[in-house]
């Protein structure tokens, strides 16, 4: 009966969800008519039962439990459970598993979760303050120590980094201010390649930066190189001699000069020889190791070689320059070439020392004779003109010859006009300026009475 069918699906025995019923959705307008027409109360009920039945059925279908869920449940209806959870409504935000498997208890003892600050009782360890945590105080951390950190110089800006500091040397000659500028770098493995550049530059300068790149290598040893980075730079230099030779010819003595100069300063070890001993096999470097041992063995005592070099521009004492500057004078005279004296003054590298040229070619015009003035007049013209020679150190030389002919005159007793003839004639040439000229002294002679001038003194 209806009543019994009802009474069944509210105890859950019998659901009508395995009930094959005739009626479709289609026909619920014409039901819900009947209802209203001739339809016994018993079949109202029965009608009302289905419907309800229908709406559960929809229940099921939204709701997202799985396939054992039905089955862990009518298991343990099976066993005699009190109640029935198929038409059990989910609560919200319940976090107890819903496959039926779980426990009851919280995930991880309570440990785990947003929010969480771990199981009850545990202890935590000291942990170091991290600087890259958001929540780090530098003020609580105590006293704060900055350090500078510079980059190390990358190999192929080594060279342009290095280079202008050489040069810059070559001008000053200030070892100290080089080792304060290598401590500011940051060279790294490639510090030995520091020397290396160096006397490739020097390789190709003059006799005066071959002499400074020596007095560097040894400065710099012990403070910011060692003998083995020394030792590494020279090997280098040694493989790259070849190459070195397309600019400079004589590179193979010069390096041979350059290794025995370090091994007197104590830049280089002395058994760096001895490691080559019958293990080179480019020539140009047999040669350069020969010219350094060939220099060792001269000096027994191994005292410094200061003049392999030669002494260099200002630190030639004055009478070698005196010497150098009449020897060039002399060569003028007998050649008559201007640009050999223009080449061995400039080797001399004394610019503040050219009034003794202008000096020296003075007092020679007023001691020789024939064409000497106009040979040294077109000497001291083209030093002018190129400005080997200033208007300072042309008119400094001219003066002193001024201010010693007196003493001149006691050899040559015709210098006073050899002097007035001379000063002329580099005037017309434009050697010297008008104000020179005419401060040049002049001797007058004493007149008698019979040339008819009363005894006055000429002017």
């Amino acid at each position: 009966s209806a009543t019994t069918l009802l009474r069944a699906e509210q105890v859950g025995v019998l659901s009508f969800d395995d009930v094959d019923h005739p009626y479709g959705d289609e026909d619920e307008a014409a039901l819900e008519a009947e209802v209203n027409g001739n339809w016994t109360p018993q079949e109202k009920a029965l009608h009302e039962a289905r419907l309800k039945a229908k709406a559960k059925r929809r229940v099921r279908k939204s709701s997202s439990r799985s396939e054992s869920l039905s089955e862990s449940l009518s298991g343990e209806l099976a066993d005699g459970d009190s109640y029935s959870s198929k038409g059990k409504v989910p609560v919200p935000n319940d976090r107890k598993s819903r496959t039926g498997k779980g426990r009851g208890l919280p995930k991880k003892g309570g440990a785990g979760g947003k929010g969480v600050w771990g199981a009850a009782g545990m202890v935590y360890e000291v942990e170091e303050p991290d600087v890259k945590d958001p929540n780090y105080d530098e003020v609580a951390q105590g006293d704060t120590v900055y350090a500078t950190v510079v980059p190390e110089v990358d190999e192929r800006e080594l060279e342009k980094t290095v280079n202008p500091i050489v040069r810059e040397y070559f001008e000053h000659g200030d070892t100290k201010e080089v080792q304060m500028l290598l401590k500011e770098l940051n060279l790294g493995h490639h510090k030995y390649e520091f020397s290396s550049l160096a006397v490739s530059l020097s390789l190709e300068g003059k006799a005066s930066h071959r002499e400074l790149t020596s007095r560097l290598l040894r400065d710099l040893v012990g403070k910011v190189l060692s003998e083995s980075d020394m030792a590494r730079a020279f090997d280098k230099i040694l493989k790259e001699l070849p190459d070195l030779m397309l600019d400079t010819p004589e590179a193979p003595q010069m390096l041979g000069q350059f290794i025995a100069r370090a091994i007197a300063d104590h830049a280089l070890p002395m058994a760096f020889l001895d490691r080559y001993k019958g293990k080179v096999d480019c020539d140009h470097a047999r040669a350069a190791l020969d010219r350094a041992a060939v220099l060792l063995s001269m000096k027994r005592e191994m005292v410094r070689l200061d003049n392999v070099w030669g002494v260099g521009g200002g630190l030639r004492p004055v009478k070698h320059l005196v010497k150098e500057m009449n020897f060039l004078l002399k060569e003028y005279l007998v050649s008559g070439e201007v640009k050999e004296a223009e080449r061995c003054l400039r080797d001399l590298e004394v610019p503040h020392f050219h009034h003794e040229l202008v000096y020296e070619a003075v007092v020679m015009v007023l001691e020789s004779k024939g064409d000497t003035a106009v040979k040294m007049c077109k000497l001291l013209q083209a030093f002018w003109k190129i400005g080997l020679i200033t208007v300072d150190q042309m008119n400094r030389g001219f003066q002193r010859v001024y201010d010693e002919l007196p003493e001149i005159n006691l050899d040559v007793p015709h210098a006073h006009s050899i002097m007035e003839s001379f000063t002329d004639l580099c005037y017309q040439e434009s050697v010297i300026t008008k104000q020179l000229r005419d401060s040049c002294p002049s001797r007058g002679r004493k007149r008698f009475v019979s040339e008819g001038d009363g005894g006055l003194i000429k002017n």
